[in-house]
């Protein structure tokens, strides 16, 4: 999947919304949660604001579900880890770089629920 290069609207945050969309990131499901909350204009960072909720949420709750198992919760937790890592930096990345990136699955859900927020 290529990442989509967009012109981003102006964010009601105040902030620039490249940056905006990288923050949605910065703490995972928290900091996409707030800009949930915060964000009344952009596309854009609403977008990475579901797509943050939705993934890093995910991941929580799998890793809570998996993690009481005890050899297949570590295997879990050591694949895991590294990849959420991965993710979590390159998704920034694209935020910052004015880049839709969607999630299989996740990414289409958010886009078209940026809609409706």
């Amino acid at each position: 999947m290529q990442p989509v290069q967009v012109n981003p609207d102006p964010s009601s945050t105040n902030l620039d919304p490249k940056v905006a969309g990288l923050l949605c990131y910065a703490l995972g499901f928290i900091t996409g949660i707030i800009f949930l909350v915060l964000e009344k204009q952009s596309r854009f960072v609403k977008f990475h604001a579901l797509q943050s909720t939705a993934v890093f949420g995910v991941l929580v709750v799998v890793n809570l579900i998996l993690g009481v198992i005890p050899i297949i919760g570590a295997i879990t937790s050591f694949i895991l880890t590294p990849v959420t890592f991965i993710m979590w930096i390159a998704l920034m990345l694209l935020a910052l770089q004015g880049k839709m990136f969607k999630i299989p699955f996740i990414g289409d859900w958010a886009e078209k629920e940026s809609v409706k927020f």
